[in-house]
């Protein structure tokens, strides 16, 4: 039996997962009650679930698990979806303002490893304020998801920002941490970059991904691309320093090639050829300016988005 207990809070972000939610929860307990037995936290650990504007029976299941189970389950719901970055933070935020030594973010598909959360709680004891759950393979996922994924990670590394491949938002977070997280009131918070970027004590905990039960996932093209311009906008601005980079070399191209003209019209005497050069160097630096302008783009969408600094999420009913 250890002699050092935590009160462990586990966070479930929740969209239309009716089909997983009940087994989840009672497969984590079950989970929570062994690692109860050994010493290592305490009787009044619980789930905190976040339903994100479900538009199925998610949250009236919620209710029954509370009924069912007590002040074991806590939860919110948001009048909309908001994304699922913003529902770990509003359980983050939650946890914190409710009281634990530490919590634990899960996707609510049970994907991820629930086993292993006994191993963040024991690097948690060891002194670690962030432990990051580390997927050994991508097997589970498809081959366009698989290869996107790592170029992600490529890209973010390359761009500055150095989170571990096959990272996900499986993560234990101390009180420590959960207090700077409440400093930060950024819009577009990318969880896995700030959490590596605090440069709080780490450790990494790797883990075995299981195909998912039922239902599907709710991560589709479009919420994974923006989900990873949100991270590479909100973590770097190499991409500004590459287009004035671009600006320089295209200037400077511009420069020699006038020096190519003026040579060839008069010290060559020949008229300087090429509409397909014409038109490719037109097409080439149209689409140049239009990537570049794009780029900007998204970081004025940034600034945007923070100025207005509108509430992050809006809850509509909260079990505490």
């Amino acid at each position: 039996m250890s002699e050092q207990k935590s009160r462990l809070a586990i966070i479930i972000p929740c969209f239309n997962e009716e089909l997983v939610v009940k087994s989840t929860v009672e497969t984590l307990l079950h989970v929570m009650d062994t690692i109860i037995f050994k010493g290592k936290i305490t009787p009044d650990s619980y789930i905190y679930l976040v339903d994100d504007g479900s538009k199925d029976t998610t949250w009236s299941i919620i209710e029954e698990l509370r009924e069912k189970y007590g002040d074991r389950i806590k939860g919110t719901k948001f009048i909309r979806n908001y994304g699922n970055q913003k529902a770990l933070i509003a359980g983050l935020s939650s946890v914190r303002e409710i009281g634990c030594d530490c919590a634990v973010s899960i996707d609510a598909d049970l994907q991820q490893d629930e086993n292993a959360i006994e191993t963040f709680i024991d690097e948690f004891h060891n002194g670690a304020d962030i432990v990051s759950g580390i997927r050994n393979d991508r097997k589970t996922d498809s081959f366009f998801k698989k290869y996107t994924a790592l170029c992600f990670y490529k890209l973010m590394n390359i761009l500055g920002v150095k989170i571990p491949p096959n990272h996900s938002d499986f993560r234990l977070v101390s009180k420590r941490g959960l207090d700077i997280l409440e400093k930060y009131n950024e819009e577009g918070l990318f969880l896995r970059g700030f959490f590596h970027e605090l440069g709080l004590k780490t450790a990494y905990v790797h883990f075995n991904v299981k195909p998912r039960a039922l239902g599907c996932s709710k991560y589709n093209f479009f919420s994974l691309t923006s989900l990873a311009l949100n991270g590479i906008t909100a973590f770097s601005i190499v991409p500004l320093r590459i287009i004035a980079a671009c600006g320089v070399i295209t200037m400077l191209g511009s420069f020699l090639l006038a020096l190519e003209v003026l040579l060839e019209k008069y010290i060559l005497h020949t008229t300087p050829s090429g509409w397909a050069t014409l038109v490719i160097l037109l097409a080439f630096f149209g689409g140049l300016q239009i990537f570049c302008l794009g780029i900007i783009g998204e970081y004025l969408g940034q600034i945007f988005n923070e100025v207005k600094a509108r509430p992050r999420y809006i809850k509509d009913i909260e079990l505490k």
